[in-house]
């Protein structure tokens, strides 16, 4: 029996250290019975629903150009592919179609999961578009009631400064842990920030369990 392991992981779809953090936390499944709470944070609400190129985020270019060769690292550490990253996606509305799915059980939540992060990552899909967003959750198994039901409560589209109830809460959870960014690897009290590496998160995992 492996023991259990109990972790809250801050994360947006659209964050592609969210998505490194996401591929590496999978591999604490090796030696543990993972549990992960995903915590939805939108980290750009303002995104219109189309899409924008990436330039509009705000960051210098210099900035970004750091950002994706740091980005890039990371992904050949792990022999993890990318499509170019280009363009960002409102993700209001992927974050609030998986918070829906988690009541059907780890596995069909965890089809979907990895088809939306995929959906962005590998394929450049948009995301932020209801009928892509449609196809990858009827493509694993989710109903349309279930669709219908996430999309159904206030701010789904929006405006940018509401936080629908459903995805409140992780705003409050990032807030009580000061929390300001994603990822963010909560292991009982011990917080880990970014991509980090494998080895870090197994040390946290031993050092919690050993408490």
């Amino acid at each position: 029996m492996k023991p259990e392991l109990r972790v809250s992981i801050l994360s947006d779809y659209i964050c592609p250290f969210c998505y490194i953090g996401h591929k590496r936390l999978e591999q604490l499944r090796e030696d543990y019975d993972l549990k992960i709470q995903w915590c939805f944070i939108e980290i750009h609400p303002e995104t219109p629903p189309q899409g924008q190129p990436v330039e509009h985020l705000g960051y210098s270019a210099s900035h970004w150009r750091n950002l994706m060769q740091n980005l890039q690292r990371l992904a050949d550490e792990d022999h993890i592919d990318f499509a170019e990253h280009r363009f960002t996606c409102n993700s209001r509305k992927a974050l609030l179609l998986a918070e829906a799915c988690k009541p059907l059980g780890t596995e069909k939540f965890y089809a979907l999961h990895n088809a939306i992060f995929d959906a962005f990552f590998i394929h450049s899909q948009n995301i932020g578009d209801e009928t892509v967003l449609r196809q990858l959750a009827q493509q694993n198994g989710i109903d349309k009631d279930i669709i219908d039901q996430a999309w159904a409560g206030d701010y789904t589209n929006g405006p940018a400064d509401q936080t629908p109830k459903a995805l409140l809460p992780y705003l409050q959870y990032a807030g009580s842990i000061n929390a300001s960014s994603v990822p963010t690897f909560a292991l009982g009290t011990t917080l880990l920030t970014g991509a980090v590496a494998t080895s870090a998160l197994r040390d946290a995992a031993k050092k919690m369990l050993a408490r």
